[in-house]
């Protein structure tokens, strides 16, 4: 019995010594891993500017909050000693500012700095970020993050199907992936998987993949094109798993890119990472000739119109609630989010000046001056104060509102305070800054019940799965921004030509698979 207890009391000791290890490889530490990354789609054809505290940085600790698989106690958490530097995530809006850029990535080095060598990083970016002065920022980013953390760490990039993989991106990363749906339902299940890989390669030893194949894709198409709800996007990446799980490759991914940037890294690529260079480079160009093969296949996730036809079908809907996407100005992919030109046109509509006629919901449009006013009045009184066009003005002047105001809320994490106010029939919701409205509560902590208005009208393009689940009826208006959608209208001079579907009589291009230097070679 004495030998029994002692060989339990070594067993207990070895297993408490032992409790940082790797159980995979008792004799090495458990790996160390930093998270790091800036994100944000900026548009270049809006004249918004975006700034450093629109990216609302988190540091240390409180980066965890960011990944649900990350918690205390999680696997994730428990297999690796973690060390969060910097994560910024702005709303997309206009092009960063170079000083907001520079004072962020001062940052997010000086927090790398602090804690290196690493193992891992957990590169968590978007891809369609675009800074004053700077032709690819993400390329310009992990070059400085890689002179800090050296050459030896396995960075693991996770990134928004809607961003661009540049070459000098795809070389000084090394495990690579991106969203696979559209709309984004599958977030955070993709940043996990690149963290999942990540620690896998290296609680296995086998450290970065031996094979990045990059092929750029010549095609530029808006997201509403390229939904997955839909074909042949559907099919596109439906495609992706059986070349992702095969023995000898890691991941595959296909980047739609970001339509309404005017920089050379612009349009689509496809890659995939692995140490099986057949499978890799085949898998490649298999996505690859898929995309190009269905590019004259790709129509909007919804009918599309003018907004007079849209509101003319809206009104003669039978059912409700009817929504309508005000595209061109959707803050959502980077537009300013303060155009007036829908709310303009809808206010000069017969139907909607008495409050007796049909119930219009309008989000939103930004307005500091107006919402400090609707304060000093309080909920209630009657306002006359103009809204919008602060920032983009190009197409109408700032929208006087003159009605009643029924509400006023403080504390939203975007648009700080909110206020509601009633124009004839309609509920137009002004914020003190820009904010999209995605989800059911977004109303109806407001007052405002979506599901049961004549007709909602909501600055986003595709509709988020919340609004889609309600809605009776949908269109998607043709409206202008900086974010139009029609892509022949934009006054592209830089993007690499020739381009689908600008160039839609363009010869078949080489998709024949690029394979990337090692980040460490």
């Amino acid at each position: 019995m004495k030998n029994l207890l002692l060989l339990a009391t070594i067993i207990l000791f070895f297993c408490q010594c032992n409790s940082g290890k790797n159980t995979e490889n008792p004799n090495s530490e458990l790996p160390k891993i930093a998270i790091a990354g800036l994100a944000i789609e900026s548009s270049t054809f809006s004249p918004a500017k975006t700034h450093e505290e629109a990216f609302q940085a988190k540091i240390g600790e409180d980066i965890f909050e960011i990944y649900p698989f990350l918690k205390e106690g999680s696997e994730a958490r428990n297999n690796a000693r973690w060390y969060p530097a910097l994560k910024g995530h702005s709303l997309p809006g206009g092009i960063v500012t170079k000083e907001a850029y520079e004072s962020l990535v001062k940052q997010l080095l000086e927090n790398l700095e602090a804690n290196k060598p690493y193992d891992g990083l957990f590169f968590d970016i978007h891809g369609a970020m675009s800074v004053e002065e700077l032709d690819d920022p993400e390329g310009d980013l992990i070059k400085r993050v890689r002179k800090v953390i050296g050459k030896e760490t396995i960075i693991s990039t996770c990134m928004d199907l809607h961003g661009n993989v540049s070459e000098t991106l795809a070389k000084h990363t090394d495990l690579m992936t991106c969203y696979r749906m559209a709309p984004h339902e599958d977030a955070m299940e993709s940043k996990q998987r690149a963290v999942d890989n990540l620690i896998e390669r290296l609680a296995s030893g086998k450290g970065r993949p031996q094979y990045k194949a990059w092929i750029p894709v010549p095609i530029l198409l808006p997201g509403e094109k390229t939904s997955t709800r839909i074909e042949p996007a559907k099919s596109l990446y439906a495609e992706i798993p059986a070349i992702a799980d095969q023995e000898g490759v890691i991941d595959a991914a296909i980047w739609v890119g970001y339509a309404w940037a005017d920089e050379p890294r612009n349009h689509a690529v496809v890659m995939v990472t692995g140490d099986d260079k057949e499978k890799v480079t085949k898998g490649a160009e298999k996505l690859a000739s898929k995309f190009w093969e269905v590019r004259n296949e790709f129509e909007f996730v919804a009918p599309v119109a003018s907004l007079e036809e849209s509101l003319e079908m809206a009104l003669n809907a039978e059912e409700k609630p009817f929504i309508i996407s005000d595209m061109g100005d959707n803050p959502t992919a980077g537009g300013a989010g303060d155009v007036t030109w829908t709310i303009t046109e809808i206010l000069k509509r017969n139907e909607f000046k008495s409050e007796d006629g049909p119930e219009l919901i309008y989000a939103s449009i930004p307005g500091p001056e107006f919402v400090a006013e609707a304060i000093k009045l309080g909920v209630g009184a009657e306002i006359k104060a103009t809204a919008g066009a602060a920032v983009d003005h190009r197409y109408a002047p700032p929208v006087m509102l003159n009605g009643k105001i029924l509400a006023i809320e403080h504390g939203d994490k975007h648009a700080e305070t909110e206020v509601v106010v009633q124009v004839g029939s309609a509920k137009v919701i002004v914020t003190k800054k820009r904010k999209p409205y995605h989800k059911i509560k977004d109303f109806t902590n407001l007052g405002l019940d979506p599901s049961n208005a004549d007709i909602v009208m909501v600055k986003i393009g595709y509709l988020v799965p919340e609004l889609y689940d309600i809605r009776a009826g949908w269109i998607m208006a043709l409206t202008p921004g900086g974010v139009d959608q029609d892509l022949q209208r934009l006054d592209y001079k830089r993007i690499n030509r020739p381009m689908f579907p600008l160039d839609k009589d363009m010869e078949t291009p080489d998709l024949s698979a690029r394979l990337i230097p090692l980040s460490n070679e």
